[in-house]
């Protein structure tokens, strides 16, 4: 099996997604800046526990807690939302709400990753990444 995807943003969404549904606490994954950024958004805002980046023997891993053993997951639903074929970009005054605000946006921006509150308040657009509620 290799490891390496066209869209590794979506697979490391797609590993969170069926983690949740068979229960798992902990995911492990290879690592790059991107996701890291993306998991590190989550971790801020409350949708998983903890973000590690470890060593391995060949480059780093990501390695993401998405719950205690003696707690649910916060996570109810992950989507991607812009994919290689086909980009969605936005400027800051339609960057979309999620759940009325009980949810997530996240966006790539030309000042790094943050959430759509935060890139609204700063008044910056930019290529929609994913949704989390």
């Amino acid at each position: 099996m290799s490891t390496t995807s066209t869209d590794p943003i979506a697979d490391m969404l797609s590993r969170i997604r069926n983690a949740i549904a068979v229960r798992k606490h902990e995911i492990v994954l290879p690592h790059s800046k991107v996701k890291e950024s993306v998991a590190k958004l989550l971790k801020e805002n409350r949708f998983v526990s903890e973000v590690k980046v470890t060593d391995a023997e060949v480059g780093k891993t990501l390695h993401i807690i998405i719950n205690r053993d003696d707690e649910n997951a916060r996570i109810t639903e992950i989507a991607r939302m812009s994919t290689p074929g086909r980009r969605m970009y936005t400027g800051s005054d339609k960057i979309p709400t999620v759940k009325r605000g009980r949810g997530l946006v996240i966006v790539s921006t030309s000042k790094g990753m943050m959430t759509g509150v935060d890139a609204k308040k700063q008044g910056i657009g930019g290529e929609l990444i994913c949704k989390v509620y």
